[in-house]
Order: structure tokens, then sequence, then C-alpha cells
């Protein structure tokens, strides 16, 4: 075997490994217009990072709201108040953690349902 055919098979070799390893992750069939069945590997989804950062949101929202609701409005804003006087993280919690309409409206539900 010649060094030209030689190239020519390993790049054929890596072709078929590569698809193959697309392959190995999820694939659909197709039946083309000559009746031939072709796989093709599946496309990447993105949405459960989407999804990830919503239920995140989500999870610090109800926190707040039930921080919010436990602690009282005054004690609460004190709280963040004392955290905006710190260093530069803790001044961007009080931002994050500062109360907004809808922490004050899941407070008042959670207030609600504990008494």
């Amino acid at each position: 075997m010649s060094a030209s055919q030689y190239d020519e098979f390993d790049r054929r070799v890596r072709r078929i490994s590569r698809r193959q390893t697309r392959l190995s992750h999820g694939y659909v069939t197709t039946v083309t217009d000559d009746g031939m069945i072709v796989a093709k590997p599946k496309r990447k989804r993105n949405g459960t990072t989407l999804r990830a950062l919503a239920m995140l949101v989500l999870v610090l929202m109800m926190f707040k709201g039930v921080l919010h609701g436990r602690l009282g409005a005054a004690e609460y804003e004190s709280r963040v108040a004392t955290l905006a006087s710190g260093s530069i993280i803790e001044q961007a919690g009080a931002v994050v953690m500062s109360a907004d309409p809808l922490t004050v409206l899941i407070s008042d539900q959670v207030s609600s349902l504990v008494r």
C-alpha cells in the first residue's frame, strides 16, 4: 500500500470513527427518496441550561420570600443594609437580596400560611 493510499484509508477510518461517536449519543433514522435508511445524529438541545437557570431564579425568589416573611420587613431590611455596608461581594448580595414586589407578595403568602 502506498503512502497516499494509506493516508486516504486513515482519513476514512477517522471520519467513520467520528460519525460513530456522534451516533452513540443518539440518532434519528430517516428514509431518503431512493428508499435508503440513513441514521443522523440527534441535535443537542440547550433547553437544559435555560431550565436550570429558571429553576435557580425561582428557588432564589422563594428563599427571599420565605426569609422576608419569617423575619419581618423591618428586620429583613436592616440585615440587607448591613450586608450592603460590607465588601463588594456582600454589596452584590445585598442587591440580589433586596426586597422587590414579588418577594413581598411571596412573603405575604408565606405569612398567611404560617399563622
